[in-house]
């Protein structure tokens, strides 16, 4: 039963983060594997949004699509994001993440727990998978670096210089 977790200091509010990590319409865009994603609805409260999404990962000739349920916590202490597998080629998948404010930044906790409905399927994914999870909280690092570094230039420098 394949898990990966990491904790990783970044120099960016917890709330940032959250946001960052919520936004998961944007994750074609920078996330390894994540070739699409379709938000099928949007319920919940607008203190706790959940979402219905479909997420198709792609490797080579292989490509899966998965459909979950992501709750998104900013209310809470700290702020969280829970995702919860409906359907698709996994038999298990479960994962979260936690947001917590640090003098200079925040940490991110991520968490994600696995397991393929077919061991054929957990053979030629499983190992891409563990290598591509260690790469996700780089790209959300670097994703937070391009976002918030442009949302707030250097006090010292002019609007729009060394953006």
């Amino acid at each position: 039963m394949p898990s990966y977790s990491t904790r990783r200091p970044v120099p960016h509010t917890a709330l940032q983060m959250f946001d960052l990590v919520a936004d998961v319409e944007r994750y074609p865009e920078f996330l390894p594997l994540c070739e699409a994603l379709k938000v099928r609805s949007r319920g919940g409260t607008s203190e706790r949004p959940v979402l219905i999404a479909d997420m198709t990962c792609g490797y080579g000739r292989i490509r899966e699509t998965f459909t979950s349920r992501v709750t998104l916590d900013r209310g809470a202490t700290p702020p969280a994001i829970l995702v919860e597998y409906l359907d698709g080629p996994f038999q298990r998948l479960h994962n979260r993440w936690r947001f917590l404010d640090q003098p200079g930044g925040s940490t991110v906790d991520f968490f994600i727990d696995y397991e393929f409905k077919s061991m054929m399927l957990q053979l030629l994914m499983g190992a891409m998978f563990d290598r591509a999870f260690q790469k996700f909280a780089e790209a959300f690092e670097a994703r937070a670096g391009i976002i918030y570094r442009r949302a707030s230039p250097a006090p010292s420098q002019p609007p729009g210089v060394g953006a």
